[in-house]
């Protein structure tokens, strides 16, 4: 089915980019069956579908990441296929990935414009890259200092330099790649405003999202992927969310608010933090964890949630505050600290911090828990094997196979890998940092669906979330937070949208 409609970007823009019959496997996989893509000068088309189903490798056969088995490209008139990605940004066509691609140890100006450094004689001139750094990010309207390492900076800035990086290319065509999953609302507004001032200049779009909400708002068209092939596209203006939904997955996914616990009262502590601090970020925060709880953490990017998380999970050191697990005092140091006291932490950077991209899922299913898989000195392969499949299975994980590597499976399908490793490990206590950050409609069903079965199996949930939805849904009890103070803690049964936002913004 595919519709047009006449407005200012349909009408009048032609189309400078055409995909026709784009086909790519890898071993064991179908990526892309005979894809059509195309988009106009001057509009914001939307590429959606479920993780898996092909919308990051269309684009990366685009910019000359994967090279296309079959089809052809056309780009402003001409038929093209580009070596590389150096190739495609040097035509115009610039991708921003959903993962993020900077250089920790460089500073944030270094990484922007990295491989065309602008030079001073024979010197690199870092003081004009930081001026025109500078510039960029005043018009994208944030406070960053082009001269920070960019390893220092939280996901969400990250991802806004990563924007930086490719409105800094002369581009006709930007490729955003889930540019909204780690932003705050705010963020997301000076986003939005940002790809209407290149849209009103000419500069074609193509927006890669699984937020539902975004789609009407900044989208003109809307084109759907299922399983490696091409469903149709329909005008943003003229849809509504179920027929965008029922396009990518073939089902009805129920999205309905929690609106009590399903704690039972008497349910014992199994976690207690009081007094806990690390640094600016985490300032005196105490909490309880029921058994059988999913406990939400709220709060505005830069509250404090990710960095408590980490401070609990030995993963940052903490500068006071005691922790007890069952009743009993713990002393956790380091991460290691945290799994031998049964916490598992899901982190929201899962490439940088939850899976190794270059070992296969069995490899990465099982390294939480290498020892119940010796035999003397060797891994014994067969129960390796035998116990990631069934975790494959519970999860609906898609991979070919559990010796497939992992850098080549989706988002979603990355995520439950890593869930599946701290599964393994047999954790009482899971915390889950941004469980559902760049994953499908389809794919977040399936993970909330996991998470509500763990906790009736009597594990006990931690839940960080930007998404207000998804801690409305999700939690039994939610803890506000802003500015590394703990600012609210509210009963699913008395939570609503306003009482979140106003916790999160109680600045003392």
């Amino acid at each position: 089915m595919i519709l047009f409609r006449k407005d200012r970007n349909l009408n009048v823009g032609e189309v400078i980019l055409t995909m026709k019959g784009i086909d790519k496997s890898f071993p064991g996989v179908h990526a892309l069956d005979h894809v059509d893509f195309e988009v106009k000068k001057g509009e914001v088309h939307a590429l959606m579908g479920e993780n898996g189903a092909g919308k990051s490798t269309l684009m990366k056969v685009l910019t000359g990441i994967y090279k296309k088995d079959s089809g052809s490209i056309t780009y402003e008139g001409n038929e093209v296929e580009y070596a590389s990605p150096k190739d495609a940004q040097d035509a115009g066509i610039v991708i921003v990935h959903q993962e993020l691609n900077m250089m920790g140890h460089l500073t944030i100006a270094q990484n922007i414009f990295i491989g065309r450094e602008f030079m001073k004689g024979k010197l690199i001139d870092d003081a004009r890259m930081n001026k025109e750094a500078r510039k960029l990010f005043d018009k994208l309207n944030i406070d960053i200092d082009p001269t920070e390492k960019m390893n220092r900076l939280t996901v969400g800035k990250q991802q806004m330099c990563e924007i930086a990086k490719a409105i800094s290319h002369d581009a006709k065509v930007i490729v955003f790649d889930e540019p909204s999953a780690a932003l705050t609302e705010s963020e997301i507004d000076e986003l939005f405003k940002i790809i209407r001032d290149l849209r009103d200049k000419d500069i074609a779009i193509v927006y890669i999202s699984h937020r539902m909400d975004e789609i009407k708002v900044i989208t003109d068209r809307v084109t759907v992927m299922r399983d490696g092939g091409y469903v149709g596209t329909l005008i943003s203006k003229d849809c509504s969310k179920d027929d965008i939904i029922n396009m990518m997955v073939g089902r009805v996914i129920y999205e309905e608010p929690k609106t009590e616990s399903n704690v039972p009262k008497d349910a014992p502590v199994v976690l207690k933090v009081e007094h806990l601090n690390a640094g600016k970020m985490v300032q005196d925060v105490s909490f309880e964890l029921h058994k059988g709880e999913i406990l939400g953490f709220s709060g505005l990017m830069g509250a404090g949630r990710t960095e408590t998380a980490r401070a609990l999970f030995g993963a940052d050191q903490k500068d006071s505050g005691e922790i007890f697990i069952n009743g009993q005092k713990v002393n956790i140091k380091t991460p290691m600290d945290a799994v031998a006291n049964g916490i598992g932490y899901l982190s929201e950077d899962r490439k940088r911090y939850g899976i190794i991209v270059q070992k296969t899922v069995a490899e990465n299913t099982t390294m939480a828990s290498l020892n119940h898989f010796m035999t003397g000195i060797f891994i014994n392969k067969k129960k390796e094997k035998e116990v990631t499949q069934k975790y494959v299975d519970r999860l609906q994980t898609k991979t070919p196979g559990v010796d497939q590597l992992v850098i080549n499976l989706s988002g979603g399908n990355q995520q439950k890998v890593v869930i599946a490793k701290w599964l393994v490990r047999n954790c009482d206590i899971l915390i889950f940092d941004e469980p559902t950050r760049g994953i499908d409609v389809g794919a977040k069903s399936e993970i909330y669906r996991l998470m509500n079965e763990l906790v009736a199996e009597g594990k006990s949930i931690i839940m960080i979330s930007s998404e207000m939805t998804e801690i409305l849904r999700m939690s039994d009890r939610i803890i506000v937070m802003c500015e590394g103070k703990k600012t609210g803690e509210i009963d699913i049964s008395e939570a609503s949208q306003e009482k979140i936002m106003n916790a999160a913004t109680l600045r003392s």
